[in-house]
């Protein structure tokens, strides 16, 4: 999960240099909420906004992007495998209104909270980026999809050559470790306390 979210990170800090214009202009033109409103609902200060947008802007003349050039954005990151199915998912999660394109704001937002959030805060987004049919819920199968995306996403030169069933495996000691009533899937809090079970000092691992 870690590794990811730092792919993440760096993506999302260059996706307003990246994006493509002739890609972006058949599309309505959208403006942004107000400055002061995403000031209240981020991590960014008015400043910092104005900055992420002018940028955004720039580059997206109509302030929002489809999923095609969010998936060619994202491939170059991975060019030795293929990121399309997991951009996808990564796509879903930013457009959270559903609606088949990310705002400004749905980019400010995620970047505020894979940037600057709480651990909780980035779990939570993680989660949710994990639910593909956003039942409140993770099963094994939500799970093999993503794994396999980002297996693909790696690409056949990564090292060490993973094996034919490594994404099963991987999807089994996921479960394992999370699923802590044993009832086929992963809550939100589930998901939660064994990421942070994790991620406490190694000097509580000897008490």
């Amino acid at each position: 999960i870690a590794k990811v979210t730092t792919k993440i990170n760096i993506f999302l800090s260059s996706l307003s240099d990246k994006i493509e214009d002739e890609l972006e202009m058949t599309t309505v033109c959208h403006r942004p909420e107000g400055l002061e409103q995403l000031e209240a609902q981020t991590n960014f200060t008015k400043r910092e906004l104005q900055v992420l947008y002018r940028g955004f802007k720039n580059e997206c003349p109509s302030g929002v992007v489809n999923e095609e050039t969010f998936k060619q954005i994202y491939a170059q990151f991975f060019p030795h495998g293929d990121a399309s199915m997991y951009a996808h998912y990564l796509f879903n999660a930013f457009d959270t209104a559903q609606n088949g394109s990310v705002k400004f704001e749905d980019f400010v937002m995620a970047l505020s909270i894979l940037l600057r959030g709480t651990v909780h805060e980035k779990l939570r987004w993680t989660f949710n980026l994990y639910d593909i049919n956003k039942d409140g819920y993770i099963n094994k199968e939500e799970m093999m999809d993503i794994v396999k995306a980002i297996y693909d996403m790696m690409g056949k030169y990564t090292y060490p050559v993973l094996k034919e069933d490594a994404p099963r495996q991987h999807v089994e000691v996921f479960f394992q470790k999370m699923d802590k009533n044993k009832d086929g899937v992963v809550t939100l809090d589930e998901f939660i306390e064994s990421c942070q079970e994790r991620l406490l000092p190694l000097w509580t691992n000897s008490i």
